[in-house]
């Protein structure tokens, strides 16, 4: 069957993820939301590992590289020193990340696999067999942003999950709800 890849990400109106690299709001309980997500863990002794490019590694403050709690893996076609970075691994591909995924050896020190962006990853996560569910935050606002979600969520279906906040969210005058989807 294969690992299965999670998703989440945070979009405003038109779709945008991104200015500048870096996000065009500050929502703290959203960032709450975020962490708890891809942190949480039903077994104690594993963590979860999330799958970054490079730009998204960057755009991540020095104080909070590597994502604390998590497995980090990078995907750059540069090469990257990470010598200081416990848990953090740099991948030329989305396919070499994937392999050492389903490496018996390391396959017992995680559980879930979440995709945190940016643009292209996302797109290349959700044309893959191996995309299992999104977790979309809709921002009710548009924002100027420079990088966008290509997803189209027709082709999507949306469920409910019994861990994910329902109803309307709002925190520094910006309205958004949780969502999760699978392929239709």
């Amino acid at each position: 069957m294969g690992v299965k890849l999670k998703l989440i990400v945070a979009a405003s109106e038109n779709m945008g993820i991104g200015k500048s690299g870096t996000l065009p709001w500050r929502l703290k309980n959203e960032m709450a939301y975020f962490s708890k997500m891809t942190t949480t863990t039903k077994q104690t002794s594993c963590k979860n590992v999330v799958i970054m490019g490079r730009k998204t590694w960057d755009s991540i403050p020095g104080k909070y590289k590597p994502l604390p709690g998590r497995i980090n893996f990078i995907l750059s076609r540069s090469n990257l020193n990470l010598e200081q970075f416990p848990d953090t691994f740099a991948f030329k591909s989305f396919d070499q990340a994937y392999e050492t995924l389903q490496d018996s050896k390391f396959q017992q020190s995680y559980e879930d696999v979440w995709v945190i962006g940016g643009s292209s990853l996302y797109e290349e996560a959700l044309a893959s067999p191996y995309f299992q569910k999104l977790y979309l935050t809709k921002i009710q606002k548009n924002f100027d942003c420079d990088t966008f979600l290509p997803i189209v969520l027709e082709t999507l279906k949306e469920v409910s999950e019994e861990d994910i906040p329902q109803g309307l969210q709002e925190e520094n005058g910006l309205r958004y709800t949780y969502h999760v989807y699978v392929k239709a």
